[in-house]
């Protein structure tokens, strides 16, 4: 049975082995705060990239936008301008073609009251009076046809006609004066009927004889 005087040991714990124990402590510590601090890092890197990356995805977009707008202002005027020329185009076309076709028919009239004459069988005591006739015939359709080349002569049938005969030209002005080719057609040939019916008269006066 010990004594309650028994001596003990005191135990000595050293100030070095504290400091170590509190020293650890505080690693911890520094080791937790650099881990947090380059992970702050990362996230703030990984959203500097997503911003970067839709900048330049904004900055491609701007510039499509603005090509496009080029573009649009560009061809708009383009096509508009080309819509009102072939528009001009269509209708001077067509406005040609009307007169070709008032032409055509004048012409297929005149050739056939020209093949209508045959000098072959004219005997002599008719042949003044027919060919006084066929000439006025003859004459008659020389003009048209000299009024249809000038008329048609600066426009994309001018290779149809020629050019129009100066002496066509000068029976057209001595015995229409200025008359207008395309007023002629317009007015549905009745500029040639005048003649058209004195040559019948004289033609049934000419048969009841």
């Amino acid at each position: 049975m010990t004594s309650p005087h028994e001596y003990k040991h005191p135990i000595n714990v050293r100030s070095g082995q504290m400091e170590i124990s509190r020293g650890g402590g505080r690693h911890d510590d520094y080791d937790d705060k650099i881990k947090t601090a380059q992970q702050e890092l990362e996230r703030i890197q990984s959203e500097r990239e997503v911003l970067e990356r839709k900048k330049r995805e904004l900055e491609e977009l701007t510039s499509r936008k603005r090509s496009f707008l080029s573009q649009q202002v560009e061809l708009t005027e383009k096509l508009s301008t080309g819509v009102t020329l072939i528009d001009r185009e269509i209708y001077e076309m067509r406005e040609e073609l009307g007169h070709l076709e008032q032409c055509r028919t004048c012409f297929a009239e005149h050739l056939d009251k020209i093949q209508k004459h045959d000098p072959e069988k004219w005997t002599r005591d008719t042949l003044q009076d027919k060919l006084e006739k066929a000439t006025m015939v003859v004459d008659l359709a020389a003009d048209e046809y000299d009024q249809a080349a000038a008329y048609f002569e600066g426009s994309r049938a001018r290779g149809i006609f020629g050019r129009a005969s100066k002496g066509g030209r000068r029976r057209v002005k001595s015995r229409r004066g200025d008359s207008d080719f395309q007023t002629q057609l317009w007015s549905g040939f009745a500029f040639n009927l005048p003649i058209i019916a004195l040559g019948g008269v004289a033609l049934i006066v000419y048969l009841i004889k």
